[in-house]
C-alpha cells in the first residue's frame, strides 16, 4: 500500500468534506492549474542538479530584451523626511515658525496633526552638487560622491499615510494582506539566475522588521516557492539550516529525495502546486546549506572592502547588509530586499529628532549606499543592476503637535502628497525628475505613483505589468492592480 492509499485507508482524509471541496477546485481549475507558469514551475523542479546556473524560468519569460538582471531595492521604513535630504525649499524656510495656512489643512487626513501646526523650516543646509547641480543636504556626504550615477525622483505620491498601508502598497500594490510582493512576481516571472540560493532575498536593520510585517515579502497566491528568504548578517544566513549534529550530509540527502518521491506522488493525486512549491523548497535548502554559508561569509573580503562599506562581520546592520547585497547580486539573485527600520522622525523623542535620531540614520545609511553603488560600478555589475532607494511616503512641511500643543523634539508627520526616491544603475538617467510644490507639500509635475514605481521596475526586468498576471479568484491578477492606472516612466531611463 502505498502512502497515499494509507492516508486514505487510516484516515478518511480524501474523502473529507474538505478534501471533496480542494479536489472540486483542482477540477474546475483545469486552466489555471495546467497554466504554462505551472508546468514550467514542475520543470524547474525535474531541472535541478542538471541545469547547472540557468534557471528553467530565467529569461525565456521575459517580455522584452530587460535593462536590469536584478533589483537591490533599500527601503527606509518610517519614511525619511525629503524635506531634510533632497527636496530643498527655500520658500519653506521663509514661513517657519508662522501658523499653516488653513487651506493646506481642509480636507486633509493626518496621522497625528491636530489643529493649526506651525510651518517647520528645512533644518540642515543644502546646496548644489555634481555635473546636473542636483539640490542635497549636508546630511549625505557621501552619497553626493555617487550622486551622478542618481535620478532623484521627487514627484513621488501615494494614497496612504500609515506605515503598514503604505509599505504594503508600495510592495505587493495592495493595501490589504495576501498579495504577492514585487520580489515574489519578478521571481515567478523569471526564476533565479542562481539554483543554490534563492531568487528572493530579504535582510533587515534597524532592530525591528517594518510596521506591515514580513507580508511585504510575501508570496500572497503565488506558490509559496516565490517568497522572499528573510536571512541575517549575524551569525547563521538562516536558521535551522544546518544538519543536526550527527547527521551526515548523504544521510539528508536520502530523506530529501524520499520526501521528494512522496511529494510527487501527492502532487500526482491532488493537483495542488504547493506541493511542487514545497519539493524545490526542500532542494533549495539542501543546497543552500552549503552555498549560503559561502555567500554570506564576509570575512573572504579583502579590508579594503570593509573600510569601503565599514562593515563589521558579525554583527547586523545596515552597512552589513549592502555587502551582502553585492554578494547576492555578484551570485545571481534576482531581487534582494534591504529594510532599514527606523526613520520615522515624529520629534517624540530623541530618537525621533530631526536633529538627533534622524542624523543618526542618515550616518547609519549614507556610507554605505555611497559604497553599494561604487562596489557594483567597479566590478561591471551596476549596468545590470537596478538600485532604488526610499521610504513608504513623505513628511509634512508642518511641524508636528501631537496633542495639538508644540513638543519638546522637533519632527514632521506622515505626508503621502510627496515624497523623494533615488534609483542607480541599469541605464537610469543621473539628474533630477519630478518638482513639488514651493513648500514641498504636493507632488506637481511629472508625478510618479507608487503603481507607476512599480510598473517601471518591472519594465527594467523586462516584464510588461499588465502581461505578468496569475489568475487567481476568477481574475487574471497583477502586481499593479487591474483597476488602477499605472503607467512606465521610460523619461527615468537614458
Amino acid at each position: 500500500m502505498n502512502v497515499i492509499e494509507q492516508l486514505r485507508h487510516d484516515s478518511g482524509l480524501l474523502n473529507s468534506r474538505r478534501q471533496f471541496l480542494k479536489s472540486c477546485i483542482a477540477g474546475l481549475g483545469t486552466a489555471w492549474l495546467s497554466s504554462m507558469k505551472l508546468d514550467l514551475l514542475a520543470a524547474e523542479i525535474a531541472s535541478i542538479g542538471h541545469a547547472g546556473n540557468q534557471s528553467a524560468l530565467d529569461s525565456h519569460l521575459a517580455h522584452f530584451v530587460p535593462r536590469a538582471k536584478r533589483v537591490i531595492f533599500l527601503h527606509m521604513a518610517g519614511a525619511p523626511s525629503q524635506l531634510e535630504l533632497f527636496d530643498f525649499k527655500p520658500d519653506l524656510s521663509k514661513l517657519d515658525g508662522s501658523d499653516c495656512p488653513r487651506e493646506f489643512l481642509e480636507g486633509q487626513s493626518f496621522a497625528f496633526i491636530q489643529g493649526i501646526p506651525k510651518m517647520l523650516g528645512t533644518q540642515w543646509p543644502f546646496h548644489q552638487a555634481g555635473d546636473h547641480k542636483q539640490w542635497i543636504s549636508d546630511r549625505l556626504p557621501f552619497t553626493e560622491k555617487i550622486i551622478d550615477d542618481l535620478c532623484i525622483v521627487r514627484s513621488m505620491h501615494t494614497d496612504q499615510f500609515n506605515h503598514a498601508p503604505a509599505q504594503l502598497l508600495m510592495h505587493t500594490g495592495q493595501t490589504i494582506l495576501g498579495h504577492p510582493s514585487m520580489g515574489s512576481w519578478v521571481t515567478y516571472g523569471l526564476g533565479s539566475e542562481n539554483q543554490n540560493l534563492p531568487g528572493f532575498i530579504v535582510l533587515a536593520s534597524g532592530g525591528s522588521d517594518p510596521d506591515a510585517g514580513k507580508s511585504i515579502w510575501g508570496s500572497g497566491f503565488l506558490p509559496s516557492v516565490y517568497q522572499g528568504v528573510q536571512c541575517r548578517s549575524e551569525g547563521d544566513p538562516v536558521l535551522y539550516l544546518k544538519s543536526p549534529e550527527g547527521i551526515p550530509r548523504e544521510v539528508r540527502r536520502r530523506a530529501i529525495d524520499s520526501i521528494s518521491r512522496i511529494n510527487e506522488k501527492t502532487h500526482e493525486e491532488l493537483q495542488d502546486p504547493e506541493t511542487i512549491a514545497r519539493v524545490q523548497q526542500y532542494e533549495t535548502a539542501f543546497r543552500m546549506q552549503i552555498h549560503a554559508s559561502d555567500a554570506f561569509d564576509m570575512t573572504k573580503e579583502p579590508d579594503y572592502i570593509h573600510a569601503l562599506y565599514g562593515t563589521s562581520p558579525g554583527k547586523a546592520s545596515f552597512a552589513n547588509n549592502c555587502l551582502l547585497a553585492r554578494r547576492l547580486a555578484e551570485r545571481g539573485t534576482r531581487f534582494i530586499q534591504l529594510f532599514d527600520w527606523g526613520w520615522d522622525s515624529h520629534g517624540t523623542g530623541a530618537s525621533t529628532d530631526l536633529g538627533q535620531g534622524f542624523v543618526d540614520k542618515c550616518n547609519s545609511v549614507d556610507r554605505a549606499c555611497y559604497a553599494l553603488i561604487t562596489d557594483l560600478k567597479q566590478r561591471g555589475l551596476l549596468d545590470d543592476t537596478l538600485v532604488v532607494w526610499g521610504g513608504e511616503f513623505g513628511r509634512t512641511p508642518m511641524r508636528e503637535n501631537r496633542g495639538g500643543g508644540e513638543m519638546a523634539f522637533i519632527g514632521r508627520d506622515h505626508n503621502p502628497g510627496a515624497f523623494t526616491i533615488w534609483m542607480a544603475g541599469a541605464g537610469v538617467n543621473p539628474g533630477a525628475f519630478g518638482e513639488t510644490d514651493p513648500i514641498g507639500y504636493r507632488a506637481i509635475k511629472d508625478k510618479v505613483s507608487v503603481y507607476d514605481l512599480q510598473a517601471t521596475i518591472l519594465h527594467a526586468m523586462g516584464l510588461h505589468h499588465k502581461h505578468l498576471t496569475y489568475p487567481f479568484q476568477g481574475l487574471n491578477q497583477t502586481l499593479t492592480p487591474v483597476n488602477k492606472p499605472a503607467r512606465v516612466v521610460t523619461e527615468l531611463f537614458a
